[in-house]
């Protein structure tokens, strides 16, 4: 069923799917790939995760989607977080959910954000990343930051807010290159809410942001990280190094996929990944 929350004063939109049966159900918050919206990949996530016996929120984070929010199509990494914390308030508030018993999982971009706002968030049990993206600064330095603020010191003095295509086979975008192309450029990837546009400034906060943090911080929470063993986009070596620095209990699962889109709404991909969390949520949450 589509449903609303208002978060910071904006209301955002989700779809909520809970399984056949009596309940209450533990419920499972989703947030995922970089500009993606809720019919796309969290949506493919939480139909099948519902399967198992989850109720289910997928929604759009603020600025994207049917969500309010400006500037459109902008990513906002602090508002992120404020957008997962009122989720998870409107799953507890919910009759069909047990509000003791809530998870977040996240799926590309959606894994370094499930895993940091897990970590400092107690009414979260367990993390879950899928072909998680844990982005780190440190592995940033040594990138060029001033076209960035050029672009936004353009805005600051009243200039319109600038945008480059999300995708693209050829030329400039902002996730460039035939992978992203061949699931958001496509039929895989279809949505009438999705638009293949980005701010400018978004670039600056993938460059900046510090989600890996987390991975300092979430234990003893039970924690989950599903990964292809090739993935030119979310690394092997970055869930790794989260599930180093992790303590017990976690587990990670290595899929033999090759492309990180293959998570996306490849099979077997996506039927190993769901086991994966299933069989792990059964067992801690």
């Amino acid at each position: 069923m589509r449903v609303e929350f208002v978060v910071d004063g904006l209301t955002l939109a989700g779809d909520l799917r809970v399984p056949d049966g009596v309940g209450p159900w533990p419920g499972l918050v989703f947030t995922g790939p970089f500009t993606g919206v809720r019919d796309q990949v969290t949506g493919l996530y939480a139909v099948r995760l519902a399967e198992r016996g989850y109720a289910t929120l997928a929604f759009d984070h603020r600025n994207w989607g049917e969500s309010e929010g400006l500037p459109r199509r902008h990513e906002d990494p602090q508002g992120k977080l404020h957008d997962l914390r009122a989720a998870v308030s409107f799953l507890r508030s919910r009759p069909e959910v047990d509000r003791e018993r809530i998870g977040a999982v996240g799926i590309c971009l959606g894994g370094g954000y499930a895993l940091k706002f897990a970590a400092f968030d107690p009414r979260v049990k367990v993390f879950a990343g899928i072909a998680g993206a844990y982005n780190n600064p440190y592995a940033m330095r040594g990138a060029d930051l001033a076209p960035y603020l050029d672009v936004l010191e353009r805005q600051d003095l009243g200039g319109p807010v600038e945008y480059l295509p999300a995708v693209a086979g050829q030329g400039e975008a902002a996730m460039p290159g035939d992978e992203p192309y061949a699931y958001y450029g496509g039929e895989r990837g279809a949505s009438p809410h999705w638009s293949n546009e980005v701010t400018r400034a978004s670039v600056l906060e993938l460059l900046t942001m510090d989600n890996m943090t987390g991975s300092d911080f979430l234990s003893p929470k039970p924690a989950l990280l599903v990964h292809g063993v090739v993935d030119r986009f979310c690394t092997p070596e970055g869930a790794e190094e989260v599930f180093r620095r992790l303590d017990q209990p976690k587990k990670i699962v290595w899929v033999d996929a090759k492309q990180h889109i293959d998570l996306y709404d490849r099979e077997p991909y996506v039927t190993q990944a769901v086991d994966a969390t299933a069989d792990f949520l059964g067992e801690h949450l």
